[in-house]
């Protein structure tokens, strides 16, 4: 089993055990509630395609993600953090369990 440590902002470990790896897609829409919503939505984007271990493909309505289970996740949960700075963000987010590339 390997072992991986992901250190959140909190200052404490979170140790996760994993057998193998699981492929995930993610389906996710970004809506800053505020008048200029574009240059947040564009830059939280950018940053997820920062990570080029993962697949990002975006369209009019959503952004699709593929990659590893804690690759994705844990760029998710750092780039959400990072968004939720600006008040009143929404992120809608489907999960499957499987490459739908």
């Amino acid at each position: 089993m390997e072992c991986l440590t992901h250190r959140l902002n909190c200052n404490f470990a979170i140790l996760i055990y994993k057998k193998n790896t699981m492929t995930i897609s993610v389906d996710i829409s970004y809506y800053p509630l505020k008048d200029e919503f574009i240059p947040p939505i564009l830059d939280f984007i950018g940053r997820l395609k920062q990570n080029t271990n993962l697949e990002v493909n975006t369209n009019g309505l959503s952004t699709q993600i593929f990659g590893e289970y804690f690759e994705v996740m844990n760029t998710l949960t750092k780039e959400m953090y990072a968004s939720c700075e600006i008040p009143h963000s929404v992120f809608v987010l489907k999960i499957i369990n499987s490459d739908r590339r």
